[in-house]
């Protein structure tokens, strides 16, 4: 069976640091699949807080996330505190990826993930370009974008 594997860039531009709390524990002990996609959300959250952006307002514009892929690398338990570098890359005209590299406290990566998001209009309720602003902020503006 073919595996998931997710490319990473080579540059991170940001990274945060997220405690393991007991609500993203599942019944194995450990950070459950579904709850990883929690921690990717809050460090993409926080990256985005760091530009002046909420995922509701980015130049007017917020985002809605298309695809997602993770590679787990390391099991993470309740009380584990991760270090979440994110970077954005391969860009397109209405969206971009969010990649993330997960590294336990030792330095140990415990995954390798990646978010798909389209920029979405809510108010006209449709896929919108990428804004420039934010391209030109992220290091993403060029022929593929513009």
């Amino acid at each position: 069976m073919a595996r998931v594997r997710v490319e990473l860039p080579d540059e991170w531009p940001f990274s945060t640091d997220i405690d393991i709390g007991v609500g993203l524990i599942n019944y194995g002990g450990h950070l459950g699949h579904d709850s990883f996609f929690t921690v990717l959300h809050e460090a993409r959250l926080r990256y985005l807080k760091s530009l002046g952006y909420t995922e509701l307002d980015i130049e007017g514009l917020g985002l809605i996330v298309a695809d997602a892929a993770i590679e787990y690398k390391a099991e993470c338990r309740h009380g584990e505190l991760l270090r979440v570098a994110v970077a954005p890359a391969d860009p397109h005209p209405k969206g971009c990826d969010f990649c993330y590299l997960v590294a336990k406290a030792d330095g140990a990566v415990a995954a390798r993930a990646k978010t798909g998001v389209l920029f979405f209009d809510y108010g006209a309720g449709r896929v919108a370009p990428m804004p420039r602003g934010f391209a030109k902020k992220v290091g993403l503006a060029g022929p593929r974008v513009e």
